[in-house]
């Protein structure tokens, strides 16, 4: 069974989510996790997890949002994070190639997530693009500031060596449909290195449908297709590359594991005479 570690299910109408539950499951999808992009967005999507027993979400501002409202501090960040569905925060990070906010606000807004993540206990969701030296040099500052923390780079595309430096930091990398896109040797072959412990997938979904569903709106049940690219990178049955990447989710999203865990012994003891 697959995860879908990263889409925007509240992009879908109320009316669509049954089917694309529903084409999730038949593709093997048993969990999603829906993404804070602003404070106020995020708020709407607790409540929505609580009516989808398989999806969890997070809470965050995304570097395109940043210089929208005020930076939120790191306790308020870690204060949302006490609903029960709530398993980690972000996304944020920086985006170089838009620049939709100056980039010092940016910056302290990528910041103030690491801190509000670290105090909260949970791992960081980190949308990366086009600055991948300065997201390498804010993880270590932050890291030599307080000590380590959990992170997760979402839908890869960067390069190497920032790849090489989450890795050597603790994080993990998670891969999109990107991922099968003709162009994207070079990914693939970074996709086929990183450490099997530290690999995630996902959507990104209603962006970056893999082939062969590209410029079509993307869903959870599509991340099928890039775990399969991802299997035959790297020499594994698409089961096997289920496994392992669910593994690694309930690693890192710990919360949600304690979560699964905690429904599976009440049901246990519901079903006993």
């Amino acid at each position: 069974m697959l995860i879908d570690s990263h889409c925007h299910l509240d992009y879908y109408t109320p009316a669509e989510l049954p089917e694309v539950f529903a084409r999730a499951a038949a593709a093997g999808v048993q969990e999603m996790v829906t993404i804070g992009t602003t404070l106020d967005q995020s708020r709407c999507l607790p409540p929505m997890t609580e009516t989808h027993p398989n999806l969890w979400c997070t809470i965050g501002v995304h570097p395109h949002h940043a210089a929208e409202a005020p930076i939120p501090t790191p306790q308020t960040l870690a204060d949302m994070v006490r609903h029960p569905r709530v398993i980690g925060i972000g996304e944020s990070g920086l985006d170089y190639f838009y620049d939709k906010a100056p980039r010092d606000i940016q910056a302290e807004n990528f910041r103030a997530h690491i801190r509000g993540a670290r105090l909260a206990g949970v791992p960081l969701t980190i949308h990366a693009r086009d600055a991948d030296d300065d997201i390498a040099l804010i993880l270590r500052q932050e890291r030599d500031r307080e000590g380590g923390f959990d992170f997760l780079l979402h839908c890869f595309s960067s390069s190497r060596q920032l790849a090489e430096a989450a890795v050597e930091m603790g994080g993990y990398v998670s891969f999109s449909g990107i991922l099968t896109f003709p162009r994207s040797a070079e990914l693939r072959e970074i996709a086929r290195d990183v450490p099997a412990d530290r690999l995630l997938v996902e959507t990104d979904a209603p962006y970056l449908a893999p082939v062969p569903f590209r410029g079509k709106r993307n869903e959870p049940a599509w991340v099928a297709h890039t775990a399969r690219v991802l299997a035959e990178l790297r020499g594994l049955t698409p089961e096997a590359l289920a496994s392992l990447t669910t593994g690694n989710f309930r690693r890192l999203f710990r919360k949600a594991s304690s979560a699964q865990t905690s429904a599976r012994q009440t049901s246990v003891r519901q079903t006993l005479p």
